[in-house]
């Protein structure tokens, strides 16, 4: 079967190329020529998630999938949350987003942060929500070369590198990303 990913970025498509099953073919919004940005306007993972399933879903009336994600920190309240990508500013930027988050964490004791993803899936015209949560702290220093966007700032719990320290595959064993496209995955084998 094959699958629309609802997406540009290409490090999200290698990362979920990884982990899915054979019988999944996965197109990116680059495969199908469409170019255009899907705003995100929602405040909510779910609700930018839904939007950019819904615009790929309408455009092309294939089965298809978003995700969105969010860096949460519980000294921010949550942030930067929904705004994870363009924490600061509209260049989306990894390093500005980075030394922004470890500049507001600079007198906090409390470090303690999660990644969660949240998928949108149109399948067969009904729309599903799968969610991954990974639990960990923000370090004070930038360790590791792997990864994109926070990685290399986030301990999850129980390890002792960073995201950006571990392999992909150790990486899909374990993150956010990773336990929500296994939901996924274990949905449309059901399904197939």
């Amino acid at each position: 079967m094959e699958l629309i990913f609802a997406t540009h970025n290409q490090n999200k498509v290698k990362e979920i190329s990884a982990i899915l099953p054979s019988i999944i073919k996965l197109k990116s919004l680059n495969d199908l020529n469409f170019t255009d940005q899907i705003p995100e306007t929602s405040k909510t993972l779910r609700g930018n998630a839904l939007i950019k399933a819904r615009t790929i879903f309408n455009e092309f009336q294939r089965d298809c999938f978003a995700d969105d994600t969010g860096l949460e920190v519980e000294a921010l309240n949550g942030a930067p949350g929904v705004y994870s990508a363009r924490y600061a500013g509209n260049k989306k930027r990894d390093e500005d987003n980075i030394y922004k988050l470890l500049k507001e964490l600079r007198n906090h004791d409390n470090t303690k942060a999660q990644f969660r993803t949240v998928i949108a899936l149109i399948y067969n015209h009904k729309e599903f929500i799968f969610e991954g949560i990974i639990k960990g702290k923000i370090i004070n220093e930038i360790k590791g070369d792997n990864g994109f966007g926070y990685d290399p700032i986030f301990q999850p719990k129980h390890h002792l590198l960073s995201f950006a320290e571990l392999s992909t595959e150790e990486k899909n064993k374990i993150s956010h990303r990773a336990i929500a496209f296994r939901k996924l995955i274990d949905f449309i084998k059901g399904k197939t």
